[in-house]
């Protein structure tokens, strides 16, 4: 099987991830234009329940394969990596089949726990049967993943949200008629059909490498060690499942978190399901928009650190850490800005809603910590504190709890924006300061004064362009196309003339 280089698989996926995140925004857009802000609401309520059961199939298994995958392969030992994957498919496909039914059958009984809006039912069970889709896909990326092979990743995503946009336009407009409700329940069941084309994707390449290499062996040589090999995977994926059920939990609990806080400032159930539809589906899909880079950045830099750890490579460990680091800098710093600068006019022309701008310029600012984030948790996990990443996340969301419900009843939809900030720049905080106390992990502030430089330079153009264009009559469209685009060619320009991107050297941990 071709390996990639560190670099190379984040540029591969990275690509893929840029198709794929402008595929979910016109997803994003044909939603919205047909559901509307209710619709919205309603979707973003039922989905955050499958999340709780994805991690419990799970049991926090694809980082454990990614890591241990990559280690193995680092020590020459392929017998190692058929039986990691062998017992995974097994204990992932067994649970999922398990706790589909199992949810699928008490459908009735969570709903009314979960659900503010019980209209939302609908969309709930029919996304039930995207858990065993999700788990073995997940399995087999972690393979995929440890093999520091990343184009089955980016090929699956790209053809998972073709499939999905071309069922959501279809199923929608066929079922909206019927109520919201239904066309609600329509859109995740894309989502569904989605998934299950990308997992057919992920396992005929997995199939076509496997013949390259000739992976298939007898099942009882794997299941013979198999204990051995699932107490690895647990040591690891525990950790992370005990991760992924806490946020799990959270996300589930966290629309009736966020819409009785705004019922308490004086709003209605209905006012406040609609704006809870502005807040997590409108005006946070734009700010996780750039975070495809990060995310692409952090599924490679997992079996980086963990072939290095396994190699005792400090120095070409730390190169790849700063290079992840630098990276989010200068990818979070532009979005930032201009998320700030432009927030009420692209919400006013993707989504025709000014006022989801409103809540899109609170939250940008804080919010430039979530870029640092992915690249600091695949760290963590490269080095085996699977741990310490939950212990971080619990902390973060217990304090983000108690300022949304503070925040939320004094000041509604803001407030809430302005606890959830809070949130997630304290656990950005936690995790470097993790990763610091392990293994010595300091920020070059050399990029850090370059970064403002070039950002302040880049607001100055674009605010200016803007106001140019606003006076010559070409329409809102343009005008913030216009001093978007022009902003970040500055941006690009003052970052090769201070020579930035040649900064390879990082400091130098103090071992």
């Amino acid at each position: 099987m071709q390996k990639q280089s560190f670099v190379r698989g984040t540029v591969i996926l990275t690509t893929a991830a840029f198709i794929t995140k402008i595929l979910g925004f016109v997803n994003g857009i044909i939603l919205s234009r047909l559901l509307g802000t209710e619709g919205i609401g309603l979707l973003m309520m039922a989905y955050p329940l499958v999340p709780l059961v994805i991690t419990l199939t799970e049991l926090g298994l694809p980082v454990a394969i990614s890591k241990l995958v990559s280690e193995a392969d680092a020590q020459s030992n392929p017998l190692k990596v058929k039986r990691i994957l062998v017992v995974s498919l097994i204990v992932t496909g067994t649970l999922s089949v398990i706790l589909t039914v199992i949810f699928f059958f008490c459908s009735k009984m969570i709903a009314p726990v979960f659900l503010t809006d019980q209209r939302a039912y609908y969309a709930m069970l029919a996304i039930t049967p995207i858990t065993p889709i999700i788990a073995i896909s997940a399995v087999l990326k972690g393979y995929f993943r440890g093999k520091q092979n990343m184009k089955p990743l980016a090929f699956s995503g790209v053809i998972e949200h073709l499939v999905q946009i071309a069922f959501i336009f279809v199923l929608v407009q066929l079922l909206l008629p019927y109520g919201i409700e239904y066309a609600a329940a329509g859109a995740m069941i894309s989502v569904v059909i989605g998934e299950g084309a990308g997992l057919l994707c992920v396992f005929f390449m997995f199939r076509l490498y496997s013949k390259k290499i000739g992976i298939k062996h007898k099942l009882s040589n794997s299941l013979q060690q198999g204990k051995q090999t699932l107490f690895e995977l647990l040591h690891i994926g525990l950790p992370t499942m005990g991760n992924g059920v806490f946020l799990a939990i959270y996300g589930a609990f966290l629309p009736m978190l966020v819409t009785k806080s705004i019922v308490l400032s004086g709003v209605s159930t209905a006012a406040a399901t609609e704006q809870y539809g502005l807040l997590f589906g409108y005006a946070f899909p734009l700010l996780f928009l750039p975070s495809f880079i990060t995310q692409s950045l952090s599924t490679a830099l997992i079996p980086a650190i963990s072939e290095t750890k396994a190699n005792h490579d400090v120095m070409l460990m730390h190169r790849r850490m700063d290079q992840s680091m630098r990276i989010a800098l200068f990818v979070g710093a532009p979005s930032t800005v201009i998320l700030y600068l432009w927030a009420v006019p692209l919400t006013t022309v993707i989504y025709h809603s000014p006022d989801a701008g409103v809540l899109l310029k609170i939250l940008a600012p804080i919010f430039f910590s979530y870029y640092f984030e992915a690249p600091l948790y695949a760290i963590l996990l490269g080095l085996g504190k699977a741990s310490a990443v939950m212990w971080n996340l619990i902390i973060a969301n217990l304090f983000e709890v108690v300022a949304i419900i503070m925040l939320g009843s004094k000041f509604g939809i803001n407030g809430v924006a302005i606890g959830l900030d809070c949130g997630m720049l304290l656990l950005t905080l936690l995790n470097f300061s993790s990763i610091s106390s392990i293994i010595g992990f300091y920020v070059d502030m050399r990029n850090v004064i370059k970064a403002a430089f070039c950002v302040s330079v880049m607001a100055i153009c674009g605010t200016s362009a803007f106001s140019f264009l606003e006076h010559s009559g070409y329409g809102l469209l343009w005008d913030v196309s216009g001093a978007i685009g022009l902003s970040l060619h500055v941006y690009i320009i003052t970052l090769k003339l201070t020579n930035v991107l040649k900064l390879t050297k990082p400091i130098q941990p103090h071992l």
